[in-house]
């Protein structure tokens, strides 16, 4: 079986570029003396861990569910951090964690006793970090930037003269898809207000947004970066947790032309997906995904919206131009559909989400197998 032969619409991960990924990030790990774990707010796609799994990663949690996947299908540390633990959830979050970072001063001594019993009845030290924020901006959109006046996330220095006994490690995040000088500004802020705190501390996390596998991503300017905070603070363990980085670029979702509607001087092709259930990352971003059959937008040329087959009316996007008019029963291939996109879909409508496939290379007659299929039951499960 083929690309070529699987019916629309499918998500589909190349395991080729998933490696040259891993291999990189394993390199920047190796070569700066960081420890790098994956994000599963980006990724947490299981079927494909037994990959990610021989390059040693461990992984960060922010919820039960993925702290659970983390310990059943990756190994490794699991590194736990929860805007809110609950008492519910708290014994839980430490039974399966190696390092648990809280949110806020009262977060932790809320739970501090709860370590200290838990350390005492199993002989296991789970490491207790705190979050804090640098109050440095560097991301445009707003919905994904935790340095916001008013963000809910971290601790500012203003309240942290010292830290609270028994806290290990700082934890910041302030990046999304972004640049390792975009991480200089942050740190720079980072140690400029908590720079006091660090000494005598285990290890700082640099949170995510590390997209060090995006081309032109200057891996040696972050190598060099980490080297020398790990140099001014020596003793201290780096840890980065980047998302997006692990599978950027690695899939495709493939969808197919329904039908060709053209209203108003607009001609929209709709497709057997929806930018809505299956792509919901390119609404609220918002961002517009490439086209591999596209090239571009040329109005010389016929140029089309992409219309999803749900029933909400904003459920398009445009526009894309082609070199020859688009017919029903077109492929199109919608480029870089894996990092975020897998995690992120519904089955808003009652649509199916689309297959999962692992193809062993990025040609059309890669050898393919499915990891999943999705029907009825799925949906039934979803909505009960």
């Amino acid at each position: 079986m083929t690309i070529r032969d699987i019916p629309t619409p499918f998500y589909v991960v190349y395991e080729n570029r998933l490696r040259r990924n891993l291999e990189l990030i394993r390199d920047v790990s190796l070569r700066s003396g960081a420890d790098i774990i994956m994000a599963f707010k980006a990724n947490a796609l299981w079927r494909t861990f037994d990959i990610i799994r021989e390059y040693g990663f461990g992984s960060t949690a922010s919820s039960l569910n993925e702290m659970r996947l983390g310990n059943e299908f990756l190994g490794g540390e699991v590194h736990s951090y929860c805007p809110a633990y609950t008492d519910s959830s708290i014994d839980e979050f430490l039974s399966g964690s190696s390092h648990i970072t809280f949110n806020s001063v009262s977060q932790y001594e809320r739970f501090a006793d709860r370590l200290k019993e838990y350390d005492r009845s199993t002989g296991r030290h789970v490491s207790p970090g705190l979050r804090v924020n640098p109050k440095c901006s560097v991301i445009e959109t707003d919905i994904y930037n935790p340095a916001l006046p008013g963000s809910r996330f971290g601790a500012n220095a203003e309240e942290l003269d010292k830290l609270p006994e028994g806290i290990e490690g700082l934890h910041f995040h302030a990046l999304c898809e972004s640049t390792s000088y975009d991480l200089e500004k942050v740190l720079e802020a980072f140690e400029s207000s908590f720079g006091h705190l660090l000494p005598g501390l285990k290890w700082v996390n640099m949170g995510g947004g590390h997209l060090m596998t995006r081309e032109g991503y200057d891996t040696d300017h972050l190598v060099n970066l980490l080297l020398g905070f790990r140099q001014r603070w020596p003793g201290i363990k780096v840890i980065l947790e980047p998302g997006s980085a692990f599978t950027w670029r690695t899939g495709d979702l493939i969808t197919s032309v329904v039908d060709i509607v053209r209203n108003d001087g607009i001609s929209t092709a709709i497709v057997d997906v929806s930018f809505a259930c299956h792509m919901p990352d390119t609404l609220e971003m918002p961002y517009k995904p490439a086209i591999s059959e596209s090239v571009g937008v040329d109005n010389s040329l016929p140029t089309y919206r992409l219309g999803g087959n749900s029933c909400l009316s904003g459920d398009f996007m445009g526009d894309w131009s082609f070199k020859e008019a688009l017919a029903a029963g077109q492929r199109l291939t919608l480029e870089d559909m894996n990092h975020y996109t897998t995690v992120k879909t519904t089955m808003f409508n009652g649509i199916d989400h689309p297959a999962i496939v692992l193809a062993d290379s990025d040609t059309p007659d890669a050898e393919c197998r499915y990891l999943r299929k999705f029907g009825y039951e799925d949906y039934k499960s979803r909505m009960s």
